[in-house]
């Protein structure tokens, strides 16, 4: 019996996480497509250049590299790892780059930004969410530095599928894709409890090292900012359990003690800021501050802080 093809895979927003996890995929045998803007030429010229403490200084060339979409084949499988900031921008550019009934995942940070896309997208789409746990920027264009970890989850969110078992098979098909490129990777069953569990920590650590203007290390240094980084971590937890999902027990002290074993670390929103580029605000506190409004919670710490970042990118944009 002929085997089925081998799935082709497509990269949207080949940054830092597109070009990491779409790397170590093309590196392992799979046929990966990369869509890019600024950086076509410098990856054209150069390939994409990996930079990693797990896997060491990697390199590919050639790169299936494209500037324009029309030019991309039609994928199997879609990485969206540009930000949730172009999302109203994607949907064009998910529909010509996808086969029929393709399987689309989003590789972005913060809260309901599946319900936001679903509505632009076609029906026979399946759409899911892919969380990334991983220290990873981009250092110039087509180079990438990875500091630690690199695990990345799925959960389906929405698309032909409606039974809970076969939406668990094919998240687990694209885990299977990505455990093939050595990477640590595990279907989940509910898409919103998993988001909420990863907005623990990203809902300060993002925020803070804005407004304080420190990574990783200095944060967890200081007394003060723990302090505030737990209370932060807290609330988050609450408004979880407030919205009914589960969380892991003593979650917020098991994630201090995960970053205080990190490697110093600077998060992408330091960069966003840093870079002039606008800001996640919207899907990694207003969402989740929106929600938990609904549940009757308050996140007084953590509306502090979208309130301070919200200053600081209005007074950068004037």
């Amino acid at each position: 019996m002929s085997q089925p093809p081998a799935p082709r895979i497509g990269i949207i927003g080949t940054g830092a996480i597109g070009g990491f996890y779409g790397m170590l995929l093309a590196r392992a045998g799979h046929d990966v497509h990369f869509l890019l803007r600024s950086e076509y030429p410098a990856v054209v010229e150069h390939g994409l250049q990996l930079n990693s403490a797990v896997h060491g200084a990697l390199h590919l060339a050639p790169v299936q590299a494209y500037r324009d979409i029309d030019d991309m084949p039609q994928c199997d499988w879609l990485l969206v790892g540009a930000k949730t900031t172009a999302n109203a921008e994607l949907a064009p550019l998910i529909a010509r780059a996808t086969a029929p009934g393709a399987r689309v995942v989003l590789l972005q940070n913060g809260l309901a930004v599946e319900d936001e896309l679903r509505p632009l997208l076609n029906d026979d789409l399946h759409l899911l969410g892919g969380l990334c746990y991983i220290c990873v920027h981009r250092s110039a264009p087509g180079v990438i530095e990875h500091q630690a970890l690199g695990a990345i989850n799925l959960a389906y969110h929405s698309g032909p599928l409606h039974d809970d078992e076969a939406r668990l098979a094919l998240a687990e098909q694209g885990a299977g894709l990505l455990r093939s490129a050595g990477l640590d990777s595990a279907a989940m069953r509910d898409l919103a409890q998993t988001r909420w569990q990863k907005l623990v920590w990203n809902i300060p650590y993002n925020g803070l090292s804005v407004l304080l203007d420190a990574d990783t290390r200095r944060l967890m240094g200081n007394a003060d900012s723990r302090a505030l980084i737990a209370d932060m971590m807290q609330e988050v937890v609450r408004a979880a359990q407030a919205l009914g999902y589960a969380m892991p027990e003593n979650y917020a002290d098991k994630l201090l003690a995960a970053t205080q074993r990190m490697p110093d670390y600077l998060p992408s929103m330091y960069h966003d800021f840093a870079q002039g580029r606008p800001a996640e605000l919207h899907a990694i506190y207003e969402a989740p501050l929106a929600a938990a409004d609904a549940a009757g919670f308050d996140m007084p710490k953590v509306r502090a802080l979208y309130q301070a970042l919200r200053f600081i990118q209005a007074r950068r944009e004037a």
